[in-house]
């Protein structure tokens, strides 16, 4: 995919998903837009405002949703929040990492609605305390919390646990044509990941490592 160019990415009936990688992180953004209620979501705001609230127009916003405090998802946070009018939802765990209060402390289990179609949140912390994902559909939105061949990055060992067990618990049980649309890259599958991760674990005791980190 090139940078600065939004893409579709996925489509659940009615609710197509498109993503946007911007600059200079390389960040993904997604945009998951309803064309037939003109209803839409934000999922983080990591740069290329033009571009997004071009995609934007004519569609009413009704929510800006944070996978993670992290600065390279949130900035052009505030430029976008001030031209959407959009309120602003993060996991309660991050809510002191955003430059702007947020309108809503999201928990596991919450739901949102795009049109006719629910999102649910999964709290998946590890990359950070308050790291959530979002399955729509056959998609999860993953954040930081995963991605091709590994974990996002962590700071200590005790993160490193902490993240593998947010993906074992909550993202293996995913069926395995599960498409997974990471906060970086290129997206992957539940079922990929899971042979990388069975294998990971048969060989690898190590219960220190922690950083980037990958199955393979």
């Amino acid at each position: 995919m090139m940078r600065n160019k939004i893409e579709q990415v996925g489509a659940v009936d009615s609710v197509l998903i498109y993503r946007l990688e911007s600059d200079p992180f390389g960040t993904n953004a997604y945009l998951v837009i309803c064309p037939l209620s003109a209803e839409g979501l934000l999922i983080d705001a990591p740069g290329n405002a033009e571009a997004i609230l071009e995609k934007l127009s004519g569609i009413n916003v009704s929510w800006i949703i944070i996978t993670h405090g992290h600065a390279d998802h949130t900035l052009v946070l505030e430029e976008i929040k001030e031209k959407l009018k959009s309120p602003l939802a993060v996991h309660r765990e991050d809510k002191d990492l955003l430059p702007l209060k947020a309108d809503r402390l999201l928990e596991e289990g919450d739901t949102i609605q795009c049109g006719r179609q629910s999102i649910t949140i999964l709290h998946t912390p590890g990359h950070t305390r308050g790291s959530i994902c979002l399955k729509i559909g056959k998609y999860l939105l993953s954040g930081d919390t995963i991605f091709p061949n590994g974990p996002g990055k962590t700071a200590s060992a005790n993160d490193f646990k902490t993240i593998c067990k947010s993906i074992e618990a909550k993202i293996l049980p995913l069926a395995d044509d599960t498409v997974i649309l990471p906060g970086h890259g290129e997206p992957t599958t539940v079922g990929k990941e899971r042979k990388l991760i069975t294998d990971f674990k048969s060989k690898n005791r190590d219960q220190t490592r922690y950083g980037d980190v990958t199955w393979s």
